[in-house]
């Protein structure tokens, strides 16, 4: 299957967002509301679209990418169990990607890392309550490196410098990009092989790398649109609903057939299916719940 066709970057439209299945909101149990909202309205740069005692909705123009959860209560996160590794938010251009280092480098924002992985230039961080969080952007699809159904990502050193040099100097970051999305989320599993049955199998994805632990799964011909390792949380069981973290995410089809094949084959394995609005929700073999909705 070829790649599809390069993007227009003026159009504010990824790669990612192009393909049947991609990632649309992802919601997260928080104690700290404030704070936690804060963090993506300040750091990532999304505006907030809706606040009450219970939650906050944030997200790009009329589009929510996180929904904060607020549970004073809750049990922090434990990254030894099965969860959120990373939530990955995806720049519509590498412009857009220096134009936010070069802010936070302002800011004095703590980074746990950068990589190049050939197919896109990454850094990651961590919210206020120890969420990971990747902000990236892509290479030309066009330049990945497919050898049949296998893509070539590697984990290399990142030429930050290079990456500058795109930056307006004297610009600001001004907020998230009308074209920011959600590329794709990275899960903490008790077992790769148990993901990969559930999300290849009945949710339909491809398996387009693999290494050390980890396995990355894509809609489309994408790099990846899902990730799961078992890095902390090897053997991890079933998760716990009053614990901070992941609470649930959705997966976006372009057309309601999609999702509904999606729905057919998830009630054919035995999975449970509830409907939610636009669509329905499902547990993977951890309980983390999944969304499906259609456009």
């Amino acid at each position: 299957m070829p790649v599809m066709d390069a993007i227009n970057p003026s159009a504010n439209v990824t790669f990612a967002s192009r393909t049947p299945l991609h990632i649309g909101t992802v919601g997260l149990i928080v104690r700290d509301l404030d704070k936690v909202a804060a963090f993506y309205r300040d750091v990532i740069g999304l505006a907030e679209r809706e606040r009450s005692d219970h939650g906050a909705r944030l997200g790009v123009g009329d589009v929510t990418l996180v929904e904060l959860i607020h549970r004073p209560g809750a049990k922090p996160d434990d990254p030894r169990t099965a969860g959120l590794f990373h939530t990955a938010f995806l720049h519509p251009t590498r412009k857009d990607l220096a134009q936010w280092v070069m802010q936070i480098a302002r800011d004095r924002v703590p980074i746990t890392g950068a990589s190049d992985h050939a197919v896109s230039e990454a850094f990651y961080l961590d919210d206020p309550e120890g969420n990971g969080v990747e902000v990236y952007s892509d290479r030309p699809p066009e330049t990945w490196q497919w050898t049949g159904d296998a893509l070539r990502i590697t984990t290399d050193p990142l030429d930050v410098d290079d990456l500058l040099r795109t930056a307006d100097p004297n610009g600001r970051y001004e907020g998230a990009p009308a074209g920011l999305r959600i590329g794709h989320i990275h899960l903490r599993v008790g077992e790769v092989a148990t993901a990969q049955q559930f999300y290849r199998g009945p949710v339909g994805l491809d398996q387009t790398a693999g290494r050390g632990g980890a396995a990355f799964m894509s809609s489309g011909r994408y790099h990846h649109h899902l990730a799961t390792n078992v890095w902390h949380s090897k053997g991890a069981g079933p998760r716990e609903a009053d614990r901070a973290g992941l609470s649930w995410f959705s997966f976006e089809a372009n057309d309601a057939a999609t999702r509904d094949a999606i729905a057919a084959r998830l009630r054919e394995s035995g999975a449970p299916v509830a409907a939610v609005e636009g669509g329905f929700e499902t547990e993977d073999p951890w309980r983390t719940r999944v969304r499906f909705v259609a456009k």
